[in-house]
């Protein structure tokens, strides 16, 4: 109800809206309104009061409504269940707990901002206001070797979304990286819970550099770094973004269901900007050097090394390079 709340204050933007009126519009008592308005300002959102009976949402940021999004989403299972967030430490973080609660398959978690988002390798992610930042709960029914699959998954569908809705040249970087120009504009975390050989859940995080302002990242950052605001000038609706990957998703994760993950990486080999690339991979202290030649049907990278021998890589932290001599 409080999410309610918030979605009839948004609707009114920038004019004072009684708690009597929004009492009346919700058939719920007018002291269960204020009650939801407080919390709503504890959460950070930013509320004027007229007087102790009129308030109105004073945002510049589009939000992401969970009630309205739920409403409009063409999904199964996928995001019929909204845990929405002002601010969290981190949407994987919250998913887990939720999971180790017995959320079902589908669950999804959204917040409009991270204070402690992570990448691979537990990097920080920096996750301002006007990113998508939303990690899912799923529970599929096959072996824990097969869960990194999940990861390219997500990667086709979040690629296909931008390139669909705004007509962008996206690519991926190898394994987790969506790429504009050969900047990165959204990342992507899974992490998997196992009881013996199979899997209790799989949390896909998923992280989009949507309307986030480049300067507000560290100046380390935006070299690199791109958003959907930036390439195209101007803001977009990330209620849209949001409900276009989850329906894409749920989409491509019941491809993989059905063991057909070998068509949604033929999917992710188009979109690879890695494969023919000179590339560096670390693993832990160790650093890879060659030329990617291929992802094989499990998601590993192939490097031919500067012998001419091959190696295979699991995992690890790829960086395209062009010139494989230098040093670190």
């Amino acid at each position: 109800m409080k999410n309610k709340v918030l979605e009839t204050l948004y609707e009114k933007k920038g004019k004072y809206i009684s708690i009597d009126e929004i009492s009346s519009e919700l058939e719920i008592p007018a002291s269960s309104v204020y009650e939801h308005i407080k919390s709503l300002i504890n959460e950070g959102y930013s509320i004027e009061s007229y007087s102790d009976n009129e308030f109105k949402l004073d945002e510049e940021l589009t939000l992401i409504l969970p009630h309205k999004l739920k409403n409009e989403l063409n999904t199964t299972y996928i995001g019929k269940e909204i845990h929405y967030f002002r601010e969290v430490d981190s949407t994987n973080e919250v998913a887990k707990r939720l999971a180790q609660e017995g959320a079902a398959e589908g669950v999804v978690v959204i917040a409009e901002s991270q204070k402690r988002g992570r990448g691979r390798r537990g990097k920080p992610w920096i996750s301002p206001l006007g990113g998508a930042w939303m990690s899912i709960i799923l529970r599929p029914d096959t072996l824990p070797i097969n869960a990194p699959q999940l990861t390219f998954t997500a990667g086709v569908a979040a690629a296909d979304t931008i390139k669909e809705e705004y007509g962008l040249d996206v690519g991926i970087k190898w394994p987790n990286d969506i790429l504009i120009e050969n900047k990165k504009v959204c990342g992507i975390l899974t992490e998997i819970s196992t009881a013996i050989d199979s899997i209790d859940y799989i949390i896909a995080g998923i992280g989009i550099d949507a309307n986030v302002d480049l300067d507000l990242l560290p100046p380390e950052l935006r070299e690199h770094t791109t958003s959907l605001k930036n390439e195209l000038e101007k803001d977009i609706s990330r209620m849209i973004l949001v409900r276009k990957f989850l329906e894409n998703f749920e989409e491509m994760y019941n491809e993989f269901n059905k063991g057909n993950f070998r068509n949604i990486l033929n999917r992710w080999r188009k979109y690879s900007k890695t494969i023919g690339s000179k590339v560096e991979v670390r693993t832990g202290t160790k650093i890879v050097k060659g030329e990617a030649v291929g992802v094989n049907s499990e998601g590993a990278l192939i490097l031919e090394l500067k012998d001419g021998s091959l190696k295979k890589m699991i995992s690890g932290e790829c960086r395209h390079v062009e010139d494989l001599n230098r040093t670190i």
